[in-house]
């Protein structure tokens, strides 16, 4: 997307009044044809995507059976062949395997039309799935595709399903259309939502195969609204942390033990409020803090400047307050800033069968999120080195760093590619490309920007308002999908031409 410096900044309320005159210079192929080319083939697609959404293809980390429950190979399978059977008839369709890994679907479609250079576009997707979540609207499901409207609802669909469809839909609008691409070769995964644990071995058997990238086009990320096309320019990173503290050998009636023991969760509180302030949720740890680009401040205000902000799609409980700040701040605060969640807790039973016992440990699962330029491994060491010092009661203190992956920062955009993203979004959406920073992480981003220093990047996606992905009632919208194909058509066609 366009990386608007701060002195530009004025010039984006006239932007829509020259936006006419960009699409008419570059976006050089029929923007009928290519609508017409996209429709037909979502139209055809839609069966297919509800069958997708019928499959609990849940990713590896939450399934741990996967490759005896099978429900993996059969999305890949129906991905596979359908691919093959609508992709160009140059293209090459091949699901590759390695021994204890999930399955790899590369689709390599040779350059057409007349390009001018020999390098490689790559597209990117997933096609495993988050756990089902509790909460689902009655009559809608994880695995129940429902279409309401715009809106197809199930696990997966928009996170992301549909990436293969748009990838295959992409590249026969934009020969439909009388355009030219360079050599692409689509990626479609099987462990995203896991941190993508296998990609690196696929990646390195594949070894010369992906050639000399120059674009990447990645469709799993989000959109702040429905009405442009938004690319991400940056991606925070992750850091999991179990902490456990241990203070019995085994659980005690807490009428003879309480005032003579510690209680872990008394400790575990001590030991957070070293890495986080109670009151107002920052991490005290400098070491898990960047500098934010200005850059990446002035995108922030652009964006907010258009309506977005993230508090308004975020379902607060009851009377529960949003946080105080301009909409800006809110940006920068979920996409640069370190946070920490408490995801998950063992060592406490559920009410139904907690008894009067001073119970002997309590473990929490912690998932820190990181500014895109923290690297996760020292970040780790760091949180490590702090919550095992000196542990109060002299308790036994276990932090163990579960998973990790680092963030990306998109490279300043090329003239060529910021004026194709403008040109694409005001043929489609009829306004001009936003961009802005994602809270959430792609891993693969992080790989491909240490491989290929030099790519530009195109990563956009459908997940916009209430799409409300990896939770109760997530949905694909479906005219996005569409218009983000298109919008990736002629990308695509304009680096072919740059």
């Amino acid at each position: 997307m366009t990386r608007w410096p701060a002195k530009n900044q004025a010039l984006l309320p006239v932007l829509g009044s020259v936006c006419q005159h960009v699409v008419m210079t570059l976006s050089q192929l029929s923007v009928p044809q290519v609508d017409a080319s996209v429709d037909a083939l979502w139209d055809a697609a839609l069966p297919v995507l509800f069958d997708y959404i019928a499959i609990p293809a849940k990713s590896p980390a939450y399934a741990p059976n996967w490759a005896a429950e099978g429900h993996l190979a059969d999305a890949v399978e129906l991905i596979r062949s359908w691919c093959a059977e609508n992709a160009p008839a140059d293209a090459n369709v091949v699901v590759h395997e390695i021994q204890g890994r999930t399955p790899l679907i590369t689709i390599e479609v040779p350059a057409f039309g007349d390009p001018t250079s020999q390098d490689t576009v790559m597209l990117y997707g997933h096609l495993d799935k988050q756990p089902e979540m509790t909460g689902w609207r009655d009559g809608l499901g994880p695995w129940t595709p429902v279409l309401e409207g715009d809106r197809l609802y199930g696990r997966g669909g928009g996170d992301d399903g549909y990436s293969a469809f748009a990838i295959i839909g992409a590249l026969n609008a934009l020969r439909d259309a009388g355009g030219s691409h360079c050599r692409c070769v689509g990626l479609i995964e099987a462990s995203e939502e896991s941190g993508s644990v296998d990609l690196p071995a696929h990646l390195e058997q594949l070894g010369d195969f992906l050639g000399d990238i120059s674009l990447v086009v990645c469709l799993d990320s989000c959109a702040a609204d429905y009405d442009a096309l938004w690319a991400t320019t940056s991606l925070r990173g992750g850091v999991g942390i179990e902490l456990r503290v241990d203070v019995l050998d085994r659980g005690m009636h807490s009428g003879l033990t309480s005032g003579a023991a510690p209680t872990s969760m008394r400790v575990l509180r001590q030991l957070l409020d070293r890495i986080e302030d109670p009151v107002t949720g920052r991490i005290l740890l400098d070491g898990l803090h960047a500098e934010i680009p200005e850059g990446r401040i002035a995108e922030a205000h652009a964006a907010a400047a258009t309506g977005v902000d993230v508090r308004n799609d975020i379902a607060y409980s009851g009377t529960t307050e949003a946080p105080h700040g301009s909409a800006a701040d809110m940006l920068l605060a979920t996409t640069w800033e370190p946070t920490l969640c408490y995801v998950g807790i063992d060592g406490v039973p559920s009410l139904a069968e907690a008894g009067n016992v001073l119970r002997p440990f309590t473990t929490l699962g912690l998932s820190f999120r990181l500014p895109p330029t923290v690297d996760c491994g020292e970040a780790a060491k760091l949180l490590i080195e702090v919550l095992s010092a000196d542990p109060p009661s002299n308790a036994t203190v276990t932090v163990t760093a579960t998973k990790g992956g680092n963030g990306w920062n998109a490279p300043v955009t090329e003239p060529w590619l910021a004026e194709a993203l403008t040109a694409a979004s005001m043929s489609h959406f009829g306004r001009p490309a936003g961009g802005m920073g994602i809270g959430g992480g792609i891993p693969f981003m992080s790989m491909l920007g240490e491989r290929y220093p030099d790519a530009q990047f195109l990563i956009t996606g459908v997940l916009g308002p209430e799409s409300n992905a990896h939770g109760p009632n997530e949905f694909l919208h479906l005219p996005t999908a569409r218009k983000v194909t298109a919008c990736a058509a002629h990308v695509i066609d304009a680096h072919a031409r740059r």
